[in-house]
């Protein structure tokens, strides 16, 4: 891949998306509301709800004891893009383009980050060469849980679903000064928290389709988005799993 690619994983290297591109280059060549009980999300984002801290959040988001057959990660802050350095050529596509690359979207008032890689089944000690590929290939789903003040949540979600209709032609993600070009946003079902939305998101990688899912659920004043990307190019389900032991955490 061009050199232009490696170097947007670089700089922008939280990016999900890029964060794939660069390894397919290196293959090729601070208060809670008072009506919340402790430790949880509220059950309704109401007007005047307080966002949660980012600590009472690293309490919310899954973690390995969550999740059999994965690999939980605590996200570094090299991973972590920070808002406003990601974006897109169409406006009304940043909210993608954000929940795409590690962000909680819109203004959130503390947000954390999780890496879940699913751990393909190996027989033996040591990994065959296809097993190998799989593992390389293995789905790495990136989750995000933000919470915010009022009815934050709510208008972060909606402007995902605006941006999903607005955007389904395609549009150009820009991060780290680099370009990333998405063909396709397609919606799908999910049911998950009190309100939730899905897409398959298509990419165009030098003239190659990749397929990545995008998924977010809120929970009172909580939005959780959950990006999933695979080396192999192509991830065909939703992070089911993920997802359901995330929901589970937040009540």
């Amino acid at each position: 891949m061009r050199t232009s690619v490696r170097t947007a994983a670089a700089v922008a290297s939280a990016a999900s998306l890029v964060l794939v591109l660069a390894a397919c280059a290196g293959d090729k060549s601070e208060d809670k509301g008072k009506d919340a009980p402790k430790g949880s999300a509220s059950a309704s984002a109401a007007p005047d709800a307080k966002a949660l801290s980012a600590a009472e959040l690293e309490k919310l988001i899954v973690e390995q004891a969550d999740l059999k057959g994965y690999q939980v990660q605590k996200a570094e802050p090299a991973d972590v893009v920070k808002p406003g350095d990601v974006s897109a050529d169409k406006p009304a596509c940043t909210p993608l383009a954000e929940a795409m690359s590690f962000v909680a979207t819109g203004e959130p008032g503390a947000s954390v980050q999780r890496k879940a890689i699913e751990m393909p089944k190996t027989e033996g000690a040591t990994a065959s060469p296809e097993e190998a590929l799989g593992i390389l290939s293995a789905p790495v789903t990136s989750v995000t849980l933000g919470s915010y003040d009022g009815g934050g949540a709510q208008e972060a979600l909606a402007s995902l679903k605006t941006a999903g209709t607005e955007c389904a032609g395609g549009f150009t993600l820009i991060g780290g000064g680099e370009k990333t070009k998405i063909t396709k946003v397609a919606p799908e079902t999910v049911t998950a928290g009190e309100e939730a939305l899905a897409f398959t998101v298509t990419t165009d990688v030098e003239g190659e389709e990749w397929t990545s899912k995008l998924v977010a659920f809120r929970k009172g004043n909580t939005l959780a988005s959950f990006s999933v990307i695979s080396l192999g190019g192509k991830v065909k389900e939703q992070p089911k799993a993920v997802i359901d032991a995330q929901a589970a955490k937040l009540g």
